[in-house]
């Protein structure tokens, strides 16, 4: 498994926040994770080609 750490900010709270993600599958992906800072739910949408992150979106879920 190959992980790349991604910050942004939470949707919920506007902390920064940093995630680690698996670059491995080059597909795109979807989950829901909690803020480290305010605990909500966050839905994380990427994806991934060759182990580099192509593309990046958060959202309150």
């Amino acid at each position: 498994m190959e992980e790349v750490e991604k910050r942004f900010k939470c949707p919920h709270c506007f902390e920064r926040i940093s995630m680690l993600l698996d670059v491995s599958l080059d597909e795109e992906q979807t989950y829901i994770e909690d803020c480290e800072v305010c605990c909500r739910p966050i839905q994380i949408t990427y994806s991934a080609h060759n182990a580099r992150l192509v593309s990046f979106s958060c959202a309150a879920a």
